[in-house]
């Protein structure tokens, strides 16, 4: 008897298994399907201006800055359609060449830095910038009415998702009697992280006070950069000015950046550029 009551059992269990293994994962995403379909559910999403941007390399980014600034100079006919008010949904298609440094009507993208924000982004740089020991501790801070801004798009052309955002800040010249001692008088800085780029600005030392290499060594750490070497073919006569370094850091497909700390002896300016 006990023996045909443990036989029973055995054949229950086995008809539950059985069960289970049929009916059990149709009913376990039947009962997952009930808690999602039929609800309305919340997803954060990029605003419509993200659509050609994505994650890059500090050196990437810098070298794509680099070529479109050395770029920037476009047939006159293609200004109008480039910089005109209600062309925020132009065609990449309309640019010429591989690299272009257009002025970005699109609306900043949540990541980006807004007016209201740069000034304050700007001068915080500033402060972090002068304890690695590139600006001098004489700058002064940024005022929103002593500078013009324009946010720029600088693109890829080939592959557009290569692009970078970028604000200038330039010193306004409508100001009269302006003091630009211990002011920055042009600047670049990256629209998404506010780490600045290119800068020029006046200051009370000499060349013979600045220690080039240090100073591009900090500012390669500041921005996130491999090492710099020295930049080896120097033309003198492509600059302005005969006191200057140049350094290489590495770019996009074998390419390098050339980066070029100098200084106009005259009205001591010193500055950073990664420009021609």
């Amino acid at each position: 008897m006990r023996k045909i009551r443990l036989q029973i059992c055995v054949f229950l269990l086995a008809v539950v298994v059985m069960s289970l293994a049929v009916w059990g994962p149709e009913a376990l995403a039947n009962y997952q399907d009930r808690n999602i379909l039929n609800q309305i559910t919340r997803q954060e999403a990029g605003g419509e201006s993200e659509g050609y941007r994505y994650s890059m390399s500090a050196n990437d980014k810098l070298f794509i800055l680099s070529k479109c600034l050395n770029s920037q100079t476009l047939p006159g006919d293609q200004w109008p359609v480039l910089t005109a008010p209600g062309k925020e949904d132009m065609g990449y298609q309309e640019l010429t060449g591989s690299y272009a440094f257009v002025v970005n009507h699109r609306d900043p993208s949540d990541q980006e830095i807004t007016d209201d924000e740069l000034y304050e982004t700007c001068n915080r740089e500033i402060q972090e910038l002068i304890e690695a020991g590139v600006l001098p501790d004489t700058v002064k801070e940024m005022e929103a009415g002593s500078y013009e801004a324009v946010r720029y798009l600088a693109v890829y052309v080939p592959e557009p998702r290569n692009n970078v955002s970028v604000w200038k800040l330039t010193l306004s010249t409508g100001i009269r009697n302006a003091d630009r001692q211990n002011r920055l008088l042009d600047v670049y800085l990256d629209a998404d992280t506010g780490k600045i780029y290119e800068f020029y600005v006046r200051t009370p030392l000499n060349w013979e006070e600045i220690d080039a290499d240090a100073m591009v060594q900090s500012w390669a750490r500041y921005m996130g950069l491999g090492e710099p070497t020295e930049y080896g073919q120097v033309n003198p006569l492509q600059e302005t000015t005969p006191l200057f370094r140049k350094y290489s850091f590495e770019g996009m497909e074998g390419d390098s950046t050339v980066v070029t700390i100098g200084f106009y002896e005259g009205i001591k300016e010193l500055f950073l550029k990664i420009s021609r």
